[in-house]
């Protein structure tokens, strides 16, 4: 009941929706389309989708961006709207090392669609005397804001982002005790084995990489392993805490992706492993990522140093 943020698979192809510090990380231009259908046998709806666009400004050593995102949930369509500004910005430590420090301000809207809501009255034969209907509400309306930095060199990258410093309401009825909690992201990886040099990228390699999350009293984390062999991407991943509940865990995550100079475009499926094996259907993501470079950069593409994690 308290961990209500949606999480995607799929992290690194919505880097931005996972960290502000990624906004610009690419050589100027990019466009990132996300869908996830979470646990399709469950009654109800588990939908989420996202839009991002970022680009890199080398004159300024910095990056703008923009994420939307809107999440739909149970047959009442409850859902999340958010919209958000983002910025970082690239400092040069020393030849290898880079920090970039990011923020995201953001709008966001919580709403609920009365007409699909069921009611006692509805579902007995005779109805109930009187009918019970809750009093009338509107949407919550609220702004947020998220802070992370990352780091990295040429095989290695780590971070840490922040989401919901500002906790915004969530309540439709007034209550100020109800607020979105803090989310904490922490990741990183690194690359164990590449090959080939063309045009500044490898033609093969392998990565490994984590992401743990923790809201309110909740922890999750995604552990796995990446192997890219242009222009095929194949990712195996597992997500629960190990040895620390009685369960196995909650899915264990397939990828396959397809990597071009320019588009990326990415599938994954969630084989659930927890107690409710039976009953969810698992979750489908799809991922589509277009990156392109206009005039504007000129001679400064040189300048510019990758974040060297996955593109999914």
């Amino acid at each position: 009941m308290k961990g209500q943020d949606p999480h995607f698979s799929q992290f690194y192809a919505n880097a931005l929706y996972l960290a502000p510090s990624f906004a610009g990380a690419i050589e100027e231009n990019r466009i990132s389309i996300n869908y996830r259908n979470q646990w399709p046998a469950v009654s109800g709806v588990f939908n989420t989708y996202s839009f991002s666009y970022d680009r890199y400004m080398p004159n300024f050593r910095s990056g703008i961006g923009i994420l939307a995102t809107y999440d739909v949930a149970g047959s009442g369509d409850l859902s999340t709207t958010n919209i958000g500004l983002l910025y970082s910005y690239d400092i040069q430590l020393n030849r290898e090392w880079h920090i970039r420090p990011g923020i995201n301000f953001k709008f966001t809207y919580l709403g609920l669609n009365y007409g699909k809501l069921i009611w006692n009255s509805m579902i007995t034969a005779r109805g109930t005397t009187p009918s019970v209907y809750p009093p009338p509400f509107e949407g919550v309306a609220d702004v947020d804001f998220a802070f992370s930095a990352l780091a990295y060199n040429d095989r290695i990258w780590g971070g840490v982002n922040f989401d919901h410093l500002f906790k915004p309401r969530q309540s439709f009825y007034g209550d100020w005790d109800t607020h979105v909690p803090v989310k904490v992201n922490v990741f990183g990886g690194i690359q164990i084995s590449r090959r080939g040099r063309l045009l500044n990228r490898y033609s093969e390699v392998i990565s490994v990489a984590a992401n743990i999350k923790y809201q309110d009293r909740f922890w999750q984390s995604d552990l796995g392993l990446y192997y890219y062999r242009d222009p095929v991407i194949f990712g195996l991943w597992y997500r629960g805490i190990p040895f620390v509940t009685s369960q196995a865990g909650d899915a264990i995550i397939g990828l396959i992706g397809i990597k071009t100079q320019n588009l990326h475009i990415g599938y994954s499926y969630d084989f659930t492993i927890s107690n409710l094996i039976a009953s969810t259907g698992g979750s489908h993501e799809i991922s589509l990522v277009y990156e392109f470079i206009t005039s504007t950069l000129g001679s400064r593409r040189r300048m510019f140093h990758a974040v060297p994690c996955p593109e999914f």
